[in-house]
C-alpha cells in the first residue's frame, strides 16, 4: 500500500524528480503515513468491538443479567457515536482532521480501561455447585437434603429453599461500568471513519481511492480475526486466573457455568487503541496540491499546465479556517441540501434494514453457535476469527479491486452490491435445514416419565424419584446420569451419596437415573453431540461462502455513498449516514435480537438476591427460527426498497446527463459567439487598413 501511495503522488504531479522523489515533508510521505496510521487505527477499533460481540456470553454470567441487557450494553457504543458525531463530521472537516482523529483514539482506549474495572472491585466469582474439592469421607455430604417427604404444592413444587449470600452482593450494578466504557469507547470512535475516509479521498488520486478504501476497509476486517481470537484465548482462561487456586475450579470452559478472563482482553485492547493514536498527531492539516510543490525535473511547459489545470471535481479541498460561528451558521441550509438527495434518503433506508440485519446476525453468531451446535465459547469465538472474518476481509477487499479493474459508474456499484446481497440471501436460506436437537433435559426438554420422547411443553423438574429431597429449583447445577439423560442437579437427580471430589465427583444412588445395577451420575452435561457434530462443517463452510459473497459488495457501496452527492457535502454525508445507521440500527437491532432470543429460554437462572439471572438453556428449534427468521426477513424489506431506489437513481443519472450536455452547449455558444466577434473585429480592422491603402494610392496618384 505504502508503495501504491507514492506511485499516486507521482501520478498526480505528472512527473517526477529523479532522486529526490521522496523528500521527509514530500505529500508522497505523509499520504504513505496517514494510510498506515489510519488503518491501524481501524484495526484497533475493530479489534475492540469485536472483542465485545466475543464476550457476550461470559458477560451474561458474570453479571448474571438476561440477552436483551447485553443488547443495552453492545448498543451503548452507537449511543456514545449518537452524541456528537453530526457536529465531529461537520466541523471536523473544517479543522485539523488527523488531530481530531488522535483524540478519538486517545478517548477510545480510556474507554475500553473502563470495561474492564468491574473486574477489580467486585468480588471472586462464585457458581452454583454440589461438588466438593476437599475429600472428607466423615462428612460425606449428600446432596438429597431432607430425609423425608415433602409436601409438594399445587403446582407440582416444593417450597423454595430460602437464598444465602445474598448480602454484599455487588453485581446487580456493576455492569453499569461496561456499559459506560462503552459509551466513551463510541464517543473516541466517532471521527475515525468519517474524517479519515475524506481525508483519503482529498488528496488520493480519483481512479485509486477506491482502492484505499478497500484496502483501509480490508485492514479494519482483519481486526475482528483477531479480536475473536483475543476472545478465544481469554475465554480459555478462567475469570480469576491468579486470584484462586485453579486446582479448586470443578467446570469446565463447555459448562454454561463457565466464565473467562473477559477483562484481560479489555486491558490488551485498550493499550493497542492509544497506541494507534500516536501518528496521528504528526500529520499536517492538509496535504500539498498538485500545483502547490512541483518536481524539480518538470518541464517549464508542464509547469504552466500544472498550475492552470482546475481540481477534480470530486476533490473536495479544505477550506482555510474560518469562525465557528460561520460555520454552525451553514450547517442546518447544508444538511437541510443533503437531506433532500432522494437517491441518498433510499440508500440510508436500505443500509440501515440490512445493518439490522447484519448486526443483529454478527451478535449473536457466537452465542447462535454454543447453543445451537453446543459449542464452547472458546471455540466459538475461534472459528468466527480464523474462518468467518478472514472471509469478509478477502471480500471486501476483491471487491475494491472487481469495482477498479471493471471500472464501475455509480450505476454498475449499485447494481454490483445489490446482486451480491442477493445471492448472499438465496444462500442464506439453507441455514433453515441445518439443525440439531435439543438436549435432553430431565424436567426441561423432557418430562421424567417419557425420557425417549423431546417435548417443549412445560415441566416440572420435581416428580416422584425426587420428592424425598428438599431441592432448589432455581439451581443450575446440571449431572449426567448412567441413563443418557442430563439432570438439573443431583439433588433433582434423587442422588443420596457422592465420592470422589472435584470434576471426578460421582455420584451415587440416584433415584430418578433408574437404570438397573447403575444409578450413578456424574458431573456435567452429557456429551449428545453426535448429530450436532456432522451438521456443523456443512454451516461453517456455508457460513464463510454467504459472508465472502455478501461482503463483496461492501466497498462498491461504500463508493457508491460517495459518488452519488456533491464533493461539498461528502464529510457530512459520511458523517450522517454514520449516525443515521447507528441510531437506526446499531443501538435497536441487539436489543431486540436479544429480547426474542430470551423468549426461546427454556431454564432461567436466579440471582442470589431475587430477580431473572442468564439463561441457562434455550429451546434450539425455537432459537433458530427466530435469528434466522428476523435475520432474512429485514434483508427481504431492504430488497423490496431498493426497487425504487433503482429508477430514482436512473432518473438522476439522466439528468446530470442532460445538464452536462445543456452546459456543454451554452459553452460551445458562448465561445462560438466570441469566436465570431472577434472574426469580426478582425475583418473590421482589415477592411481599416485597406481603405487606408486605397487613400495613399489616390494621395500618390494625384
Amino acid at each position: 500500500m505504502e508503495d501504491r501511495a507514492e506511485e499516486d503522488c507521482v501520478q498526480e504531479n505528472g512527473c517526477s524528480d529523479g532522486k529526490n522523489s521522496k523528500p521527509n515533508n514530500s505529500p508522497c510521505t505523509s499520504l504513505r503515513m496517514f494510510l498506515v496510521a489510519l488503518s491501524f487505527a481501524y484495526f484497533a477499533k475493530a479489534l475492540s468491538g469485536s472483542y465485545m460481540k466475543s464476550t457476550i456470553t461470559q458477560l451474561e454470567r458474570r453479571f448474571d443479567i438476561p440477552s436483551y441487557l447485553i443488547g443495552v450494553i453492545d448498543g451503548s457504543f452507537e449511543i456514545g457515536n449518537l452524541l456528537v458525531i453530526a457536529f465531529v463530521s461537520y466541523f471536523g472537516a473544517k479543522l485539523h482532521r488527523p488531530k481530531i482523529i488522535a483524540m478519538g483514539c486517545v478517548l477510545m482506549s480510556v474507554g475500553t480501561f473502563i470495561i474492564a474495572l468491574p473486574h477489580f472491585i467486585i468480588g471472586r466469582y462464585k457458581f452454583e455447585t454440589s461438588v466438593r474439592w476437599v475429600v472428607n469421607s466423615s462428612h460425606n455430604s449428600s446432596p438429597c437434603q431432607g430425609g423425608s417427604t415433602v409436601d409438594l404444592t399445587q403446582d407440582n413444587e416444593p417450597p423454595q429453599v430460602p437464598s444465602t449470600s445474598c448480602d454484599g452482593d455487588s453485581n446487580l450494578s456493576m455492569w453499569i461500568y461496561v456499559l459506560l466504557g462503552n459509551v466513551l469507547r463510541g464517543i473516541g470512535e466517532t471521527p475515525v471513519q468519517p474524517l479519515g475516509i475524506s481525508y483519503i479521498d482529498d488528496f488520493a488520486t480519483e481512479e485509486n481511492a477506491a482502492l484505499y478504501v478497500g484496502c483501509v476497509q480490508t485492514i479494519a476486517v482483519v481486526g475482528p480475526v483477531f479480536g475473536y481470537l483475543l476472545g478465544a484465548l481469554c475465554a480459555k482462561i478462567y475469570v480469576d486466573v491468579g486470584f484462586v487456586k485453579m486446582e479448586t475450579i470443578t467446570i469446565t470452559p463447555e459448562d454454561a457455568r463457565w466464565v473467562g478472563a473477559w477483562w484481560l482482553g479489555y486491558l490488551i485492547a485498550g493499550t493497542i487503541t492509544l497506541l494507534s493514536a500516536i501518528p496521528f498527531w504528526f500529520l499536517p492539516r492538509s496535504l500539498p496540491t498538485s500545483g502547490s510543490q512541483l518536481p524539480k525535473r518538470c518541464t517549464q511547459e508542464q509547469t504552466s499546465f500544472i498550475k492552470d489545470s482546475p481540481h477534480p471535481k470530486n476533490k473536495y479541498q479544505a477550506e482555510e479556517r474560518t469562525s465557528f460561528i460561520e460555520m454552525a451558521k451553514d450547517f442546518i441550509p447544508t444538511l437541510r441540501t443533503l437531506l433532500g438527495h432522494p437517491v441518498y434518503l433510499i440508500y440510508l433506508c436500505v443500509t440501515v434494514i440490512q445493518l439490522n440485519s447484519l448486526i443483529g446476525m454478527v451478535t449473536y453468531k457466537p452465542k447462535y453457535i454454543e447453543q445451537h451446535f453446543r459449542q464452547s465459547a472458546s471455540k466459538a469465538n475461534f472459528l468466527m476469527g480464523v474462518i468467518n472474518i478472514p472471509a469478509v476481509a478477502l471480500g471486501m477487499f476483491s471487491g475494491g479491486m472487481l469495482m477498479k479493474r471493471l471500472k464501475l459508474n455509480i450505476m454498475g456499484a449499485a447494481k454490483f452490491a445489490f446482486g451480491t446481497s442477493l445471492i448472499g440471501y438465496i444462500l442464506s436460506l439453507f441455514f433453515f435445514a441445518m439443525s440439531c436437537e435439543n438436549a435432553k433435559v430431565a424436567g426441561v426438554t423432557l418430562s421424567y416419565d417419557s425420557i425417549d420422547q423431546l417435548s417443549y411443553d412445560k415441566h416440572s423438574v420435581f416428580t416422584a424419584c425426587n420428592s424425598d429431597c428438599l431441592c432448589d429449583s432455581s439451581k443450575w447445577d446440571p449431572v449426567c446420569g448412567g441413563n443418557g439423560i442430563t439432570y438439573v442437579s443431583p439433588c433433582l437427580a434423587g442422588c443420596t451419596t457422592s465420592t470422589g471430589s472435584g470434576k471426578n465427583t460421582v455420584f451415587s444412588n440416584c433415584s430418578c437415573v433408574g437404570v438397573a445395577g447403575n444409578y450413578t451420575a456424574s458431573t456435567g452435561h452429557c456429551p449428545e453431540k453426535d448429530d450436532c457434530d456432522r451438521m456443523f462443517p456443512y454451516f461453517l463452510a456455508l457460513s464463510v461462502i454467504t459472508s465472502f459473497i455478501i461482503s463483496l459488495g461492501g466497498t462498491p457501496g461504500y463508493m457508491f455513498l460517495i459518488r452519488c452527492i456533491k464533493p461539498q457535502l461528502k464529510s457530512l454525508a459520511l458523517g450522517f449516514y454514520a449516525l443515521a445507521t447507528q441510531t437506526l440500527a446499531g443501538i435497536p437491532a441487539p436489543i431486540y435480537f436479544g429480547a426474542i432470543i430470551d423468549t426461546t429460554c427454556l431454564k432461567w437462572g436466579k440471582k442470589r438476591c431475587g430477580g431473572l439471572g442468564a439463561c441457562r438453556i434455550y429451546n434450539t428449534t425455537a432459537y433458530r427460527l427466530a435469528y434466522l427468521g428476523l435475520t432474512l426477513g429485514l434483508r427481504t424489506i431492504s430488497f423490496i426498497i431498493c426497487i425504487p431506489g433503482f429508477i430514482l437513481l436512473r432518473r438522476q443519472l439522466k439528468e446530470e446527463e442532460k445538464r452536462a450536455i445543456n452546459e456543454a452547449l451554452s459553452n460551445g455558444g458562448t465561445e462560438l459567439e466570441a469566436l465570431r466577434k472577434d472574426e469580426f473585429v478582425i475583418l473590421k480592422s482589415d477592411q481599416t487598413v485597406h481603405t487606408s491603402d486605397n487613400g495613399t494610392d489616390r494621395h500618390t496618384r494625384l
